[in-house]
């Protein structure tokens, strides 16, 4: 039975990401597209699955992005690229891939999806309220974040290193030199070319 991975239709976040892995991993799977501006997220049946009423989740029944992607990566090892996890007995490894997983969270993607991404398009596209200070507040902080990327960057290929790993492909930016290199290296990789083609086919229909 092919998985099926249900999600929001969009260039970012955190259905992208899942998309991306499985692409990477060449796993086949099934998109169902969830009606986010009826909110088909926040019905019954959804949050029978998701109970946060959130997207992404998958029909194994798993739902979260990052915690999807890992548990992809370790049931499919052999599977498409190598690498998006350190090795399980790598200490060091597995501590800087934690490292930039929990700074990716806390300093670029509390700010860019939670507060710009939100109040900065979601809100002003469905007539709700914008937190103007917060906004600012946001942007000011994620620019202090992609400095330190830009400086991490300048020594090396990605977040963790010169390897690509799933610490290293959940950024949406193109702000300095090296932060601009990384994210177009990242976003011209097949697997998320592979969900822009998918988008386009949708919006065809």
């Amino acid at each position: 039975m092919v998985l099926k991975l249900f999600g929001a239709t969009g260039r970012a976040g955190g259905t992208v990401l899942v998309a991306t892995v499985l692409a990477e991993k060449k796993i086949p799977y099934e998109f169902v597209a969830v009606d986010m501006r009826n909110k088909e997220h926040k019905s019954e049946a959804h949050m029978e699955k998701q109970p946060f009423g959130q997207v992404p989740y998958i029909d194994d029944i798993l739902y979260e992005s990052r915690a999807i992607c890992r548990y992809l990566i370790e049931k499919y090892p052999e599977k498409g690229t190598q690498g998006l996890l350190p090795p399980a007995d790598d200490v060091y490894a597995k501590a800087l891939f934690e490292q930039a997983a929990s700074v990716e969270y806390a300093n670029f993607h509390a700010h860019a999806t939670w507060v710009i991404f939100i109040h900065g398009v979601i809100n002003p596209a469905f007539g709700m309220p914008v937190n103007a200070s917060a906004l600012e507040a946001a942007k000011t902080s994620l620019d202090a974040t992609l400095g330190v990327y830009e400086n991490i960057l300048a020594k090396q290929k990605y977040l963790v290193g010169d390897t690509i790993t799933l610490g290293g492909v959940d950024g949406l930016t193109s702000k300095g030199p090296n932060v601009k290199r990384w994210w177009e290296e990242i976003s011209n990789r097949p697997s998320y070319l592979q969900w822009l083609e998918r988008l386009e086919s949708l919006q065809s229909k």
